[in-house]
């Protein structure tokens, strides 16, 4: 579907319901999770768009002009415009804990449902209607997939004994022996001739397991367990 050069009133209006229907479906999904771009701000990030299109497709000069008769149309600049306000938004919904980045995926949602609200703003509503599609199928059906994936898990755990006991070799024993893989950090003075001994450990778990790693089970029963602090990774 082309950008009619002279829009109604009804097929705004049609352009202006899809476009807050688009970005009602998708921020939901949004809101439902939790996430700091919810409901409210998809909507807004589309609508803003389908206005700067529909502004657009106002602010062309069609006089004693035909659809095809269009070399260059310099008021597309506005949606250009938008796209790149849009991405100091999304820059602003990714927020770094530490090690841990989060906010991406919602960053690039803000990012699709504008692109969304373009097509419907520029008339092309099939594709509209079937990015909103492809949107939903992504940020709920590949869920389904996401957290059934293993990823690497890392913890820093330290135990406490004394001088000769346990030692590096026993702990490595022990973790492989269980399925994980170890690097050791540390050692510090515990006093009392006893010392904290430090180390990475590793091992893959899906986000679905929620339950806490078997691994503490295997150092509590085993050893002075003095610490077990997971480190947060990925990308959200």
């Amino acid at each position: 579907m082309e950008m009619p050069l002279h829009p109604s009133a009804i097929d705004i209006a049609l352009r202006l319901f899809l476009t807050v229907v688009a970005g009602a479906l998708i921020g939901i999904n949004r809101e439902a999770g939790g996430h700091s771009a919810g409901f409210r701000t998809t909507v807004l990030a589309a609508l803003a768009a389908s206005l700067a299109m529909i502004l657009a497709n106002a602010m062309l000069e069609v006089g004693g002009k035909t659809p095809v008769s269009f070399a260059t149309m310099d008021p597309m600049r506005l949606p250009l415009g938008i796209l790149t306000g849009m991405g100091f938004i999304g820059g602003g919904a990714i927020l770094k804990h530490g090690n841990t980045i989060s906010g991406v995926t919602t960053a690039a949602t803000l990012w699709a449902v504008t692109v969304v609200g373009l097509c419907f703003g520029s008339g092309n509503l099939v594709l509209g209607c079937v990015g909103t599609g492809l949107i939903l199928l992504t940020l709920i059906g590949f869920k389904w997939v996401d957290v059934r994936v293993a990823r690497k898990r890392r913890a820093h755990v330290v135990i406490a004994g004394t001088r000769d006991a346990p030692t590096l070799s026993q702990f490595y024993d022990t973790l492989r022996t269980a399925g994980y893989r170890a690097n050791f950090l540390g050692e510090s003075d515990a006093g009392n001739n006893r010392r904290r001994l430090t180390f990475e450990v590793l091992w893959e778990q899906t986000e679905i397991d929620g339950k806490p790693p078997a691994l503490l089970d295997v150092l509590a029963k085993t050893y002075d367990l003095q610490s077990f602090e997971m480190v947060a990774e990925g990308l959200r």
